[in-house]
């Protein structure tokens, strides 16, 4: 297991290097249906991406474990945002990344269609993944089966500030006409859920984004000592207690039911084998399942791929080893 880490960790360097170029590319051309009609590829050699926050890690190391289980060979890389790594994964740079079905299904609807273009995504999952699937497609991806996992965003203020000013929900702090400096990464600015959608539906006044992450530590410690006043988590994050954090209730529903979703490169990765490997999180894998994993990371330093080891060991889907 050290020796796969290391291997793993110089290989991060070098997919990195690979994916700089990528950011200026868009993948493949829409109207080449050469390669979105041929058959699904089944190469034996995939890179997994992750999205750099906890949650992504421990998700790319178990899709890692349940592939090398079915007889891939696997790398992983950490690429911080889609734009980066959506079009790596259209132009097989990438073949494999855990992503959200709503969120991106409006990501790549805004992609497609301007970032004006009406949401995709909601709390409708069959509706969700139609559209994800249907936009997905022509660019070369397949989207598989979602578990029953699901994360939203959620934002999260200082119990000490919601005390002071009666704030339950994120209604009430739209209401109480206080400006909000909100501990995100950077994508937040123009992301509908984010700041738009929080000026928008709330009437929360944005005044600035500061580019932390997403639930990172940083971000975090920064609502804690007044910093920033809000800061974008999860609903899976298991930490806000130990930064003196409370939720606030999204009660307009402005975040739509994000299930845990496999999306592949199709000429690469689309094959029965990929989806049956990874299939097999679908009927085990909860959203208290990934709270409690992010937990064993972010609060008690455990390595992503130990505790993913654990947990897929525990659920009897790799041997002990």
């Amino acid at each position: 297991m050290t020796l796969l880490i290391r291997a793993r960790a110089r290989r991060v360097l070098a997919g990195l290097l690979l994916l700089a170029a990528t950011a200026c590319t868009t993948g493949p051309s829409l109207e080449n249906q050469g390669e979105i009609t041929a058959p699904p590829g089944d190469s034996k050699e995939l890179t997994i991406g992750s999205a750099g926050f906890t949650e992504s890690d421990l998700l790319a190391q178990v899709y890692a474990l349940l592939l090398e289980r079915a007889g891939y060979s696997v790398d992983i890389i950490s690429v911080t945002n889609r734009e980066i790594y959506e079009p790596a994964l259209e132009s097989g740079q990438i073949d494999v990344v855990p992503e959200y079905a709503a969120t991106f299904a409006d990501w790549l609807n805004a992609k497609a269609n301007g970032a004006d273009a009406a949401p995709v995504g909601s709390p409708d999952l069959a509706a969700t993944m139609k559209a994800l699937r249907t936009l997905a497609a022509p660019r070369g991806l397949t989207v598989l089966d979602p578990g029953r996992a699901v994360d939203q965003n959620a934002f999260a203020v200082a119990a000490s500030y919601a005390k002071k000013h009666d704030l339950k929900t994120l209604s009430d702090l739209g209401l109480a006409k206080l400006p909000v400096r909100l501990a995100a990464g950077d994508e937040c600015v123009q992301r509908p859920y984010c700041a738009p959608g929080l000026k928008k539906t709330y009437g929360i006044d944005i005044v600035a984004v500061d580019p932390k992450g997403v639930g990172t530590t940083q971000a975090k410690q920064a609502v804690q000592n007044g910093q920033d006043q809000m800061v974008l988590t999860t609903t899976t994050d298991a930490t806000i207690d130990q930064f003196g954090l409370v939720l606030l209730a999204d009660d307009k529903k402005l975040q739509n039911a994000d299930h845990v979703v496999p999306v592949v490169n199709r000429a690469r990765a689309g094959s029965a084998g990929v989806r049956d490997a990874l299939g097999r999180l679908n009927t085990v894998l909860t959203t208290a399942d990934l709270a409690s994993m992010n937990e064993q990371v972010d609060s008690w330093r455990r390595l992503p791929e130990d505790v993913a080891r654990s947990y897929l060991e525990s659920k009897k889907l790799i041997p002990k080893g």
